[in-house]
């Protein structure tokens, strides 16, 4: 959406009459109808009573959990052992007793919760698709064993927003409304599929403003510019009724799957829009991304340490409705080129 003209124009009035900055924090410079209207379009999107716009989705996660549980008494959280490093941090700062799950596993989850006092005031943390791998959460099993023990629920849907559910609320509104209706706090960002930049929550008003009351990461932060959240405001609600842009990134993404198999080079399974490509080792990771740049003029992020445990190395490739067919084909066929002359052994061999 970073380049819908409908996000374009929105921003180009707005910055024309209302300058580049917005002055301050929202404290001092207060709101301008830009915000007012963005969050409660984000309100709208995941049903729920109330948005807080943050400017960046690493500060809305981290300010949130340490808020939350530095003013919960004695709380403690429960961790996806794969999360985030926004939401690790949030944890860490909040100083708050934590528990870390093993990735995806509720079997696990549900264990670790029945071990601690019922009356305990807990937090599950999880994310609804792993930008790593792909793989999309069994968000509902989550959602039901943390309601079964009286946990509240923080979801990052930060690599689902504007992609997964009919309005683009999520993979929570992808498995139905009831499954959305569970979450107690969703994150979500503004600098991905919606394609501007900034962060935000939703949830219920009273978690909401507490967070808004009591959180630094949102009280001493300089707010975004009214014509970014204008903008974002315009993507968000142009993404809630079209289906195209939807469409095709799911056509692309199934396409570049299947091309990718047939050249035998490996990629991670999942059923989400992240195709992961498995290199195992940080030279040569690095050497495909750069060789593929420099002959092929083809950007393709290489993952390292720390982002990725060493030997787990890997080049992450997210197809968009702005790829072409054609687009996909060259870069299939620039890859396997780069990949035979960079690896040990030759892709399908």
């Amino acid at each position: 959406m970073s380049r819908h003209p409908l996000v374009i124009d929105s921003m180009r009035r707005v910055l024309s009459r209302h300058g580049a900055g917005s002055g301050g924090t929202r404290n001092i410079s207060d709101n301008t109808r830009f915000h007012r209207e963005l969050e409660a379009e984000l309100t709208d999107l995941h049903r729920k009573d109330a948005a807080l716009v943050f400017t960046l989705c690493y500060v809305a996660n981290d300010t949130t959990l340490q808020t939350l549980a530095k003013l919960l008494p004695n709380c403690i959280i429960l961790s996806d052992k794969q999360n985030h490093a926004s939401l690790i941090a949030g944890i860490q700062n909040s100083r708050a007793d934590k528990v870390v799950f093993n990735h995806n596993d509720t079997i696990d989850l549900e264990q670790k919760l029945a071990a601690l006092d019922p009356l305990r005031p807990k937090i599950v943390v999880f994310e609804s698709v792993y930008s790593m791998s792909g793989v999309i959460a069994p968000v509902d099993e989550i959602c039901t064993i943390a309601r079964k023990y009286g946990a509240l629920t923080f979801i990052d849907e930060v690599h689902a927003v504007g992609m997964y559910g009919h309005r683009g609320a999520g993979v929570g509104e992808q498995l139905g409304n009831h499954v959305m209706d569970k979450f107690d706090i969703v994150a979500g960002t503004l600098g991905k599929a919606y394609g501007v930049i900034g962060g935000y929550i939703a949830g219920s008003t009273r978690l909401v403003d507490t967070v808004r009351s009591f959180g630094s990461g949102f009280i001493f932060t300089t707010l975004l510019p009214p014509a970014v959240a204008s903008g974002a405001r315009v993507s968000v609600k142009h993404l809630k009724t079209s289906q195209v842009e939807r469409t095709s990134q799911r056509r692309h993404v199934r396409e570049l799957k299947t091309r990718l198999h047939e050249l035998g080079i490996p990629i991670a399974e999942n059923t989400g829009h992240i195709v992961p490509i498995l290199v195992g080792d940080a030279k040569t990771c690095r050497a495909i991304s750069d060789t593929l740049l420099q002959k092929h003029n083809i950007y393709v992020q290489s993952i390292n340490y720390p982002t990725v445990p060493v030997g787990q190395e890997r080049l992450r490739v997210t197809p968009t409705p702005a790829h072409t067919p054609d687009m996909l084909d060259t870069f299939s066929d620039a890859l396997l080129d780069v990949w035979n002359r960079c690896r040990p052994f030759p892709a399908g061999g």
